[in-house]
């Protein structure tokens, strides 16, 4: 991995419904085209659609939402997907499953969040919020790592310290 390429990143969580896509949306505005974020759960909503909060949070902040969907992360594991640069969990639920065997092999990070889709009361969107806000700290890390911090062991080592940041 060089910095004169885009760092591919995908963001995992169970449902790919709400924290994976706050990240993927974030980390592909924040990150200016140095990175390209993806997203994906092990068990997608059934019908693809994000939770409609997680759009309302995201387009408040001023953030895109085109082509956001909740997708299994078998699209993104085949042989002939894009191959990525680090894999980050999210939830802690997807950081203990057994995961695919990623093309490439490549790095990995827990960020744990708290899933705001468990934290929510009716239709309100304060849990979706703060997951955002939360989120775009650890993302916002990431993407101010200098060029030369951004290699395929360094990167592994520094998201998983801003994970425990």
């Amino acid at each position: 991995m060089t910095p004169h390429h885009p760092i591919h990143v995908l963001f995992l969580c169970n449902s790919n419904a709400a924290r994976s896509l706050m990240a993927q949306s974030l980390l592909n505005h924040l990150g200016h085209g140095r990175f390209v974020a993806y997203s994906a759960g092990s068990s997608p909503t059934p019908d693809g659609l994000p939770d409609a909060r997680t759009l309302e949070v995201l387009r408040g902040a001023g953030l895109p939402t085109d082509g956001l969907r909740s997708k299994s992360w078998s699209e993104l594991g085949a042989a002939s997907a894009q191959h990525m640069d680090l894999i980050v969990t999210l939830c802690d639920e997807a950081a203990g499953e057994a995961c695919p065997v990623w093309p490439g092999h490549p790095a990995s990070a827990h960020w744990s969040h708290p899933d705001p889709l468990a934290d929510s009361k009716g239709d309100g969107t304060e849990p979706f919020s703060l997951a955002m806000h939360a989120i775009r700290r650890h993302v916002e890390l990431l993407v101010n790592l200098p060029d030369e911090r951004i290699d395929r062991l360094v990167i592994e080592v520094e998201a998983r310290r801003i994970g425990g940041a």
